[in-house]
């Protein structure tokens, strides 16, 4: 019960986070799936799994308020889609220690770059 509890809550901050912050909230879902039992590995593609619909959602939100025009994403869509696809093919292959710490990397990174914007 308790994870339940803690899974529907952690959905809604992710929701809000990927609503504010553009697909942010598969940081926050890693930490919180692994938190729950996941493996490193499991984490990441469930993190994907779970931000995808929510993406989908807050673009769909977006669009219907007017705060961006359709043109604009599409030029980022098919290479999205193959980064997308390349990133699946190599999470596999990759140890689970060094995902670690590519995550943790990519982390700091981000908080670096919006501490100083």
């Amino acid at each position: 019960m308790k994870n339940k509890l803690m899974a529907a809550l952690g959905g809604i901050f992710i929701g809000v986070m990927n609503g504010l912050l553009g697909a942010g909230g598969g940081m926050l879902a890693v930490p919180m799936l692994k938190k729950l039992g996941a493996d490193q590995t499991k984490a990441h593609a469930t993190a994907v799994a779970v931000i995808f619909p929510l993406s989908i959602v807050s673009a769909a939100a977006y669009l219907w308020l007017g705060r961006y025009r359709l043109p604009n994403a599409v030029e980022f869509l098919l290479p999205g889609a193959v980064g997308a696809l390349a990133g699946a093919l190599v999470l596999a292959k990759i140890p689970q220690m060094w995902l670690r710490k590519i995550f943790a990397v990519l982390l700091i990174w981000a908080g670096i770059r919006m501490v100083m914007r």
